[in-house]
Formats: C-alpha cells, sequence, structure tokens
C-alpha cells in the first residue's frame, strides 16, 4: 500500500518525509518545486504488541509492519490545467492508495507561502478544488468512449457509465468522490483504473510550529474542524522538531521527547494513522526465528492473510491455528494454550481480527 504526501510548495512535506523515513532522500528547500520527482521510501508502522508478544515467545528479531510512503511536488491553484507542472504531479496522486495532505500551521516570515499567507484552510481548499477538477476531467474524457462501448451490451461498459455519471453528479455539487455512497461494487470495480484522487481516503497533516506540538493553537484548531466536518483523520506534527529527532540516536531521542513534553515521536501517530485510513491492520506470526506484522486489509479471510507470506499459503490452504495476545499474556506460552483449549482452529471462510497470532496449515 502506498500513501501519497501532497500539499501546497512550502509546507513541509519534504522535510516530513525525510524525517518519516528517517532519510535525506528527499530534497527540502525554501522556495516552490525544489521536489520535482516523487521520492519514495518504506516507514515502519509502530505496534507495542509486538514487544508484548515477544517477552513470552523470544524471538531473534521483531518485524513491524511496513507503509509505503511517497513524496509528491507541491499542487499549486490551476495545476488541473497545468499549472507549477501540475498534469505531471497529479498523475503521481492517482498512483497512491491514500492521499496525507500536509497543511502549513505555523507563521515564519523566512520560509515563504506561496500565496502570500498562511491559511490552513484556503490550503485544503486549493488542493481539494484541484484534485476535483482533475477527476471531472478524467471522467469526461472517459464518458464518450463508455457509451459508445455500452451500445454494443458490454454490462462493464454499461456499469461504468452509470458509475460515471454518478461521479460527474457528484463532483458537480463541489463535493469530493470520498463522499459518494451510492456506487455499487460493479460500478466501482469499472472505474477502479482511473485513479479518481478524490475517492482515496485523505488525512490531513497539520505542520505546526514547535509552541504548539500537540497542535491546540488556533492554525491547527481550524484543521481539526475542517477533518470532523467531512469525516477526515487530522495528526499534529512538527515537522522540523520530528526531522531534528529522527537524526538521533535512542536514547538522546528519548530524552529529546520527554523534554519536548511527547511520549512518542509524533511521526509514530502518523504512521499509525496513516495505515488506518487506507483500511489495514495487522496479523501476527511468532517463532524463535521472528514476531512480524503482516498486513491485511479489514475483512480479509484466512487464505488471502496466509496469501500475503506466499501466495503458495492461499493456494494450499487447509485451516490456521489463532490465538489472541490476551490468551499469551494469561497462559504465558502456546503449549499452555493449546493445553487450556484455547487455542482456535479456523477454516477458509474465518475473517482475520486484528491483532490474531497464526499458524497456518497447507499443502
Amino acid at each position: 500500500m502506498r500513501a501519497g504526501i501532497v500539499g501546497l510548495p512550502n509546507v513541509g512535506k519534504s522535510t516530513l518525509f525525510n524525517a518519516l523515513t528517517s532519510s535525506k532522500a528527499a530534497q527540502s528547500a525554501n522556495y516552490p518545486f525544489c521536489t520535482i520527482e516523487p521520492n519514495e521510501g518504506v516507514v515502519s508502522v509502530p505496534d507495542g504488541r509486538l514487544e508484548r508478544i515477544s517477552r513470552y515467545i523470544v524471538p531473534k528479531k521483531l518485524v513491524p509492519a511496513a507503509l509505503r510512503l511517497v513524496d509528491i511536488a507541491g499542487i499549486v491553484k490551476g495545476a488541473s490545467e497545468g499549472e507549477g507542472l501540475g498534469n505531471k504531479f497529479l498523475s503521481h496522486i492517482r498512483e497512491v492508495d491514500a492521499v496525507l495532505q500536509v497543511v502549513r500551521c505555523f507563521e515564519d516570515p523566512d520560509v515563504v507561502h506561496v500565496a502570500g499567507a498562511v491559511d490552513p484552510l484556503s490550503d485544503i481548499e486549493t488542493v481539494e478544488i484541484e484534485l476535483m477538477l482533475a477527476d471531472l476531467q478524467t471522467l469526461e474524457n472517459a464518458l464518450p468512449k463508455a457509451e459508445r462501448t455500452a451500445k454494443g451490451g458490454d454490462k462493464d461498459a454499461k456499469a461504468r457509465v452509470d458509475a460515471i455519471k454518478k461521479c460527474l453528479e457528484h463532483l458537480g455539487k463541489d463535493q469530493p468522490l470520498r463522499t459518494l455512497t451510492t456506487l455499487e461494487a460493479p460500478e466501482q470495480a469499472a472505474i477502479a483504473s482511473f485513479g479518481l484522487m478524490t475517492a482515496k481516503p485523505i488525512l490531513y497533516v497539520a505542520n505546526v510550529d514547535e509552541n504548539d506540538l500537540h497542535g491546540e493553537g488556533p492554525l491547527a484548531t481550524k484543521v481539526r474542524a475542517r477533518a470532523k466536518e467531512i469525516g477526515a483523520g487530522v495528526v499534529a506534527v512538527c515537522a522540523k522538531l520530528e526531522s531534528e529527532i529522527a537524526e538521533l540516536d535512542e536514547a538522546d531521542r528519548l530524552e529529546m521527547l520527554q523534554s519536548s513534553g511527547l511520549d512518542e515521536p509524533a511521526l509514530a501517530v502518523l504512521a499509525r494513522e496513516a495505515y488506518r485510513i487506507l483500511g489495514l491492520q495487522s496479523y501476527f506470526t511468532a517463532g524463535e526465528k521472528e514476531v512480524r506484522a503482516w498486513t491485511v486489509p479489514i475483512g480479509a479471510t484466512a487464505p488471502q492473510a496466509a496469501g500475503v507470506i506466499h501466495t503458495d499459503f492461499e493456494k494450499g490452504f487447509i485451516r490456521a491455528e489463532v490465538y489472541t495476545l490476551d490468551d499469551l499474556e494469561t497462559y504465558k506460552s502456546e503449549k499452555d494454550i493449546r493445553a487450556a483449549g484455547k487455542l482456535r482452529v479456523e477454516g477458509k471462510s474465518y475473517v482475520m481480527q486484528d491483532g490474531d497470532i497464526c499458524h497456518f496449515l497447507f499443502n
């Protein structure tokens, strides 16, 4: 799964990306469009359950779940019409699964704002409008071809025409497609290849000042209100501070967090929230070699979860042996969980639950 970091120029996208990925892959500078090509990196999703499992099943290593992040160049007003190399940048957003929009919530006369003034709601609106306009163009261009194909009796094309018309009507009301709830499953499948940007889940990242680390100031409060209004997520992050923390070793990092009044890096919260909005969850495998978190979509069945480890596991799936972390903490070992009759045997129809600890049996 890939999440794209978007926003206006000079809001802190590349600084945030570098801090999240503990790298300097993305160029960060005080001028628009210092990022041209998208940068990609992988970030771990912090999960305290890994360590809790390892207290009872001691492994050689812990392997957390991971997300792929894409740092995408700044979007400006008129991007849907090619401003600021907009069409090129917008195409990068079509390829990700979720959008993390960085919104500037700090004042700094030394960091220029592309619009001339710091206004987080205006920034959000600018990006949203450009993405909606781009989706409108995509759908309007696709409709004539879909209608021609549908006249020949093609059922998929008929579903595509119906879906396109519903989307165009919704966008015509200035509403992003993520709020459109009337699309049937065949209609969703028919337009999935379009990569419609406003249909993707969104998380607002309020890039705050070092004096407002919890995002309680007036600028971040506006972003929270907007997110609540449209049912989006929001996380407050001081990208500047987080980039400094990311460069420290473990001991110094803890000391800096404590002195800043933080329990953990805000980036840990961001990674977990991004994981959530993507509709993902984790299950675990545990043994002497490793305790590992595996990523599956919410609603995945046991064979699908097994297939994440190896495709042969899904093809030859026989059954899964499942227990919970609570079971492990109560009985202290897998042997005693089994003896207590708490080790469940699940078949092909079992829907995975977040935090399941599993063994898979397969042909």
